[in-house]
């Protein structure tokens, strides 16, 4: 993960971009409990890790994302990256534990997912840092007052 631009100093994004940090945390723990060959472990840990993107996901797209499509600016970028929010969201969703297949999809869905936090920290965060005027931030702030992070809880 890159640490030059800077974009840890702005709070909002640094706390999305820790949120980014336990969320693949949580994903290395699922693949533990999937390699293990623990089913009942690596569903709770799929439970646990969605119930980190969920709120997440709502502070990107309200805050940031928002910020950005109200500017004008990098349009095409956020409907990508929230095209990935709900293909990674079915995703998860459609994992069934006793599908065959279930170990193979599990894996997919953790590396789209370690390539999307890949993608925004690497690029649409440092974007809004240099991009993103006043009301933007102000849009940003209000995400994250409306939806606290998780890491708190």
């Amino acid at each position: 993960m890159c640490e030059y631009c800077g974009c840890r100093t702005v709070p909002a994004v640094r706390e999305l971009m820790e949120e980014h940090d336990a969320i693949i945390e949580d994903a290395g723990d699922v693949r533990t409990a999937l390699l293990s060959g623990d089913r009942a472990a690596t569903v709770a840990r799929l439970q646990h890790l969605a119930s980190h993107l969920d709120p997440h996901v709502h502070r990107e797209e309200v805050g940031i994302f928002a910020a950005l499509r109200a500017q004008g600016d990098w349009s095409e970028e956020v409907a990508e990256l929230e095209g990935e929010h709900r293909d990674l969201d079915g995703a998860i969703a459609d994992l069934d534990p006793a599908d065959p297949s279930f170990g193979t999809r599990v894996l997919a869905f953790l590396e789209s997912l370690e390539e999307h936090v890949e993608r925004e920290n690497l690029g649409i965060f440092p974007v809004s840092v240099v991009t993103l005027g006043a009301s933007g931030w102000d849009t940003v702030a209000e995400a994250h007052r409306e939806t606290p992070t998780f890491l708190t809880t």
